[in-house]
């Protein structure tokens, strides 16, 4: 097991730098996951803690020796990859136990250890099978026994689910999270799938544009963004956003109809200056008409998914989503009346993107 910190890492090939000063601590025996929009940087800088990679400036320690120089088999990571990268002409048991093979590792040693990791991964039964005749999931947890086998104090996942179907994709999620539990070891996951990250990590960091937006545990990402890229990247669907401006009185006008109050633990900004308003579509409540503190939504269209539903339709001029249980029927043309809570807005400025202090306003009649 092992504490690791990247201190100031930059990337770049040629004239275009990819990753622009990542700092970053993961603690011992966390589970850690780096997660981004395609190109963000995020599998880079696992392969650079890896040592697959190498660092253009900065520091990667791990226990608090610095790996840069490192080759990959000195820094006791494995890696699970993508696309497998098992051998074809291997049997599972020998795929499994090739790196204690490499390394000197007695016949006898190696078979009992194999057996070991099988077991726990379930695949006893198809040790003396080859690749070609496995599932995507059983292929992905030889990867994951060949990670295990070395008993590494570090495992790194690149984005490791993202070819298996998706119940494949919760069945693997849950068995990565058991072998974090069984064997401490700490644990980089990176993936750009929002749900992999929220039920898997102890520590996520949001990445955009080689750059980390946000820190933090899933729940404190989720309710407190630290951007509108991270309020608008998590979450499904997305939270909804509006262009506004601020009016005299501590008020934020999104239309000739519609004002929003800033609260109390928000500095006002001067009056003129543009902002972003957005709330999550889990969080409107449905109303009866006249209530105080409600505004207008109108129907467009309602997608129906069993456990709730999701309704599409227009607030304050701007196509807006709604997550919603059940509330009888909604036809196309409708108009309901919403009412959004008060902890659930929150401010953006408009330039930079990043949040005005807390949940930050209310729909005021």
């Amino acid at each position: 097991m092992a504490d690791i910190t990247i201190r100031s890492v930059t990337k770049s090939y040629g004239k275009i730098q990819t990753l622009h000063g990542i700092d970053l601590a993961m603690k011992n025996g966390s589970f850690v996951v780096i997660l981004g929009p395609s190109g963000c940087g995020k599998s880079t800088l696992l392969r650079m803690i890896a040592g697959l990679e190498d660092i253009s400036s900065g520091e990667i320690l791990i226990n608090d020796k610095v790996v840069n120089n490192l080759e990959p088999r000195e820094r006791g990571c494995a890696m699970v990859f993508q696309n497998y990268a098992l051998y074809p002409h291997m049997t599972v048991a020998e795929n499994i136990g090739y790196g204690l093979k490499v390394a000197g590792v007695p016949k006898a040693v190696r078979r009992e250890r194999v057996e070991k990791i099988a077991a726990s991964l379930g695949l006893a039964n198809f040790l003396d099978r080859r690749p070609s005749a496995l599932s995507g999931g059983q292929r992905q947890r030889v990867a994951m026994g060949r990670a295990m086998i070395r008993e590494p104090k570090v495992f790194l996942f690149d984005e490791p689910l993202s070819n298996l179907d998706a119940m494949l994709r919760v069945q693997m999620r849950v068995e990565i999270r058991k072998l974090h539990q069984r064997l401490k070891a700490t644990s980089i996951f990176v993936t750009h799938d929002q749900v992999e990250a929220m039920t898997l990590a102890d520590m996520l960091v949001v990445m955009n544009n080689g750059r980390v937006e946000q820190v933090g545990t899933p729940a404190e990402i989720y309710h407190q963004p630290a951007s509108r890229f991270v309020g608008s990247f998590i979450g499904s669907p997305p939270m909804n956003f509006f262009e506004g401006k601020v009016l005299s009185g501590g008020k934020i006008g999104l239309d000739d109809t519609t004002a929003l109050t800033i609260t109390a633990d928000v500095a006002v900004p001067t009056p003129g200056t543009p902002v972003s308003v957005g709330f999550r579509p889990e969080e409107v409540e449905i109303v009866p008409h006249g209530q105080a503190g409600a505004h207008t939504f109108t129907v467009d269209m309602v997608e129906e998914l069993g456990s709730g539903r999701l309704v599409h339709g227009t607030f304050a001029g701007v196509n807006t989503i709604l997550s919603i249980t059940s509330h009888g029927e909604l036809q196309q043309g409708q108009q309901i009346s919403i009412r959004i809570p008060v902890e659930s807005v929150y401010l953006f400025d408009a330039e930079t993107g990043l949040r005005l202090g807390k949940n930050s306003a209310a729909v005021a009649a």
